[in-house]
């Protein structure tokens, strides 16, 4: 049970990350004004990524000011999530649920 809870966390998570990459691809679409502004498609597929992202952004904007007009807060979320879940390295959620599971200790 406890395995499959994990993995709930690492499919939510990168569910997460892909939303957050059609988030960048889109708003660098609208910057470069590839894709007109009033495709509704676009805009909706936008919002819906920016309603999602923005409340785990909003903390990261704060602490992490743009550098040359980039927003880095994508790129420094991007980074924690594969830090958190990445299954082909030693991940912070295998750590935890090998520790709950009793097969890893706590220091190893």
């Amino acid at each position: 049970m406890i395995h499959l809870f994990f993995e709930l966390i690492r499919a939510i998570l990168g569910l997460f990350s892909f939303i957050l990459i059609v988030y960048v691809v889109i708003s660098w679409l609208y910057a470069f004004d590839i894709v007109d502004r009033r495709n509704q498609f676009i805009r909706s597929t936008w919002e819906f990524c920016a309603r999602i992202t923005d409340p785990v952004l909003r903390p990261l904007r704060r602490l992490i000011p743009p550098i040359a007009g980039v927003d880095l807060s994508v790129l420094v979320l991007l980074l924690l999530i594969n830090f958190l879940s990445n299954p082909t390295h030693d991940d912070v959620l295998g750590w935890l649920e090998g520790v709950l599971l009793g097969t890893r200790g706590l220091l190893a």
